[in-house]
């Protein structure tokens, strides 16, 4: 490798690809994955397969593959997690999104390499307590994330900043809170892929597409809001911090505007120039007590540290993915 380094762990998965893509079509830079590719029929291994990477590394072999190169790493971004909201092994998900996130912030502030990671909109909980991505240790531990996958974020990002208070933080640090990001590569996440691609083939066959029923009197059916980010622009923000290294915090990572489930349906509707035939069902019974109705991000914070590109509307996001992906032989950026 002739130039410094930049890591992305997760680099095979749906966010991670994305970075991957950006920055590896810059002939100055190196790009490295970790990640594990797992089955074929997943096609994980396509979300990688039309970049240029430097190197692939497995997660087992993470550790000694960066003592390794710790003098030619610049930049560790860490997308890798257990990312299931519904995943109840809570030892594997502590270990995944707290343990080894930990570890990565401690060695890469011990070699003075910069960190950048993705904590999650999921630490907000039922949203009672807004979406303010205030970074100091009281808000963060006022908290009340409501399953174990946010709770471990919550976890990681308090612990970043903790240590940052000390002084013993890398010398970029930077998390993005990411909201419902939808966008291309995200076949092989199967029931936790966005709903734009869940719907899509009821959408381009003709057929109508189920959405929840509300539970809530303040929500209509198909109404409940999110935050819904298209991949896009959580790729531009990591750019803009790759190269603005003197940014650090917790940030979120969404649109700014809250919209339905019901507007997301329309526009995948409209984007495939098909009317909308929208059916409701009963939401189950193990996520009413842990669904929330309404996210928005809050972008203050991350436009007061310089980030000035607007973000891409929930239409102009589903138009393009659908046109330049979902629609296609080949979906996989």
């Amino acid at each position: 490798m002739s130039g410094p380094i930049i890591l992305v762990t997760g680099g095979a998965g749906f966010i991670g690809s994305n970075i991957v893509a950006r920055l590896a079509a810059d002939p100055g830079l190196e790009v490295a994955v970790c990640d594990s590719l797992g089955e074929a029929h997943t096609g994980k291994w396509r979300n990688l397969a039309k970049h240029p990477i430097a190197d692939l590394i497995s997660p087992q072999a993470m550790w000694p593959w960066l003592e390794k190169r710790r003098d030619e790493v610049d930049i560790v971004i860490h997308m890798g997690a257990v990312s299931s909201t519904l995943e109840s092994n809570v030892d594997a998900v502590l270990a995944a999104n707290f343990g080894l996130s930990r570890d990565l912030f401690l060695w890469c502030a011990h070699h003075k390499v910069r960190l950048i990671y993705a904590s999650s909109a999921a630490t907000y909980g039922d949203g009672s307590r807004g979406f303010d991505d205030a970074s100091d240790l009281g808000s963060l531990a006022a908290l009340r994330p409501l399953n174990p996958y946010g709770w471990s974020k919550a976890l990681f990002d308090a612990f970043a900043v903790r240590q940052a208070s000390r002084g013993q933080a890398p010398p970029q640090w930077a998390g993005l809170k990411f909201f419902n990001v939808y966008g291309p590569s995200e076949e092989h996440k199967g029931d936790m892929r966005s709903v734009a691609s869940q719907i899509w083939p009821a959408v381009a066959a003709g057929q109508p597409v189920k959405l929840f029923r509300s539970a809530n009197p303040d929500y209509p059916d198909g109404g409940q809001m999110r935050d819904f980010v298209y991949v896009e622009d959580g790729v531009d923000v990591v750019a803009w911090l790759v190269d603005n290294p003197q940014v650090n915090g917790v940030f979120n990572m969404g649109s700014g505007k809250a919209r339905s489930f019901k507007d997301l349906a329309e526009a995948v509707f409209k984007a495939a120039g098909r009317d909308p035939r929208l059916e409701y069902v009963d939401m189950p019974r193990a996520l009413e007590d842990r669904y929330q109705y309404f996210t928005q991000a809050r972008l203050e914070r991350l436009r007061a540290a310089g980030y000035g590109r607007e973000m891409t509307s929930l239409e102009a996001g589903v138009d393009d993915y659908v046109r330049r992906f979902l629609s296609q032989p080949d979906p996989y950026r």
